[in-house]
């Protein structure tokens, strides 16, 4: 695309510049130059020299200056000669070509449309006229990871994660934030959730043992429609918010898995105050010390078991009847009784989520 955009651009500058010009690409191909013979010469030397300098390089009788002025640019322009014109209209051109490919890209690059979809900057009756222009599948299943990187570190974080799913037609890397990269992927319609946790566990593994650097992983859910992806995108920024407050200890989650965390993430803190008031007696919660709060917690993760939570607590079996009879008395709900110990567990999430203070969106 890119090597027609220049071709027409070079062209219509042919009669204005008289000398010969043109631009090479990343693999040191001329891919566009004012005399057609040249297109599909080689140039590596001049794009090996280029990479260890910014500035304009002279070889051969032509002037050389990357597009974007940057020693990693894609593209070089070249000018015929080694003057101080050739250096000129070789900076001229580089600027010229650079704003025309920006203004290009936004509106035809992939990742610019996925990048509007998903931050609600498109009209959705303009999703499908614009997906038929770039050509874009709308119909493959995809999911949306919201990658939040916490730290700093000397390379960037969007490059960090294009180099890991470098496939631009299939996965788009977008950054959304200086601390917060999007990676769109595109899963086949048989996959479940266990297999999209472990790709993100691994992406989260890759980052911490090659760059040093801790990440948490919110998870949307899958969709078949391009015009969904806002919607997973959203459900992965609620997965990072709600388990910044239910599951602090991990560092993938994923919307799917958030359980009764979201429906009480989304209650008016003073409907969740109303609700501890009603249930609970004046202190009743407040009087239970660390000790009494990890048995419950344990007695919770052991469903309710009362031989295998006290095995696992290393106490006697009526060591643990005597704690939760405390409890009974306490706050007038009896644990092994399944409506109050669901009544008690959602109390405790509740106060948790009340005492974090979350930030909606």
């Amino acid at each position: 695309m890119s090597n027609r955009l220049f071709q027409g651009i070079i062209h219509q500058m042919k009669e204005a510049v008289d000398r010969v010009i043109g631009v090479i690409d990343e693999n040191g191909v001329i891919i566009s130059c004012s005399e057609l013979i040249k297109i599909g010469e080689i140039r590596q030397s001049v794009r090996d020299e280029i990479a260890y300098s910014t500035e304009t390089v002279t070889s051969g009788g032509y002037t050389y200056h990357p597009i974007g002025n940057s020693a990693k640019a894609e593209y070089i322009v070249f000018v015929e000669g080694e003057d101080k014109m050739a250096e000129n209209t070789a900076q001229l051109l580089s600027i010229s070509l650079n704003n025309i490919k920006n203004l290009y890209d936004e509106k035809y690059d992939k990742g610019s449309f996925i990048k509007n979809i998903i931050l609600d900057n498109i009209l959705p009756s303009d999703i499908y006229i614009k997906s038929k222009e770039l050509h874009f599948s709308s119909e493959v299943v995809r999911v949306v990871f919201l990658i939040k990187f916490y730290g700093k570190n000397d390379l960037i974080p969007f490059d960090m994660v294009q180099n890991m799913f470098p496939d631009k037609n299939k996965d788009y890397v977008i950054s959304v934030g200086e601390h917060d990269i999007v990676l769109v992927k595109e899963v086949k319609p048989t996959t479940e959730l266990r297999e999209i946790e472990k790709l993100a566990k691994s992406i989260a593994d890759t980052l911490s043992a090659e760059f040093y650097t801790k990440v948490s992983i919110g998870i949307g859910t899958t969709v078949d429609n391009i015009k969904d992806l806002a919607r997973s995108f959203k459900e992965a920024q609620v997965a990072l918010e709600v388990g910044k407050v239910f599951d602090t200890e991990k560092s993938i989650i994923s919307y799917e898995n958030l359980g009764i965390g979201r429906l009480i993430y989304q209650l008016p803190t003073t409907l969740c105050e109303m609700f501890l008031q009603e249930v609970f007696k004046k202190g009743s919660l407040e009087s239970l010390d660390r000790e009494t709060l990890m048995t419950i917690q344990c007695f919770f993760e052991n469903n309710l078991n009362v031989s295998e939570t006290s095995r696992k607590l290393f106490v006697h079996r009526n060591t643990l009847v005597y704690r939760l009879e405390k409890i009974r008395k306490l706050t007038g709900l009896d644990l092994r009784e399944f409506e109050h110990a669901i009544t008690f567990k959602v109390a405790l999430m509740v106060r948790k989520y009340l005492t974090s203070k979350p930030i909606k969106f």
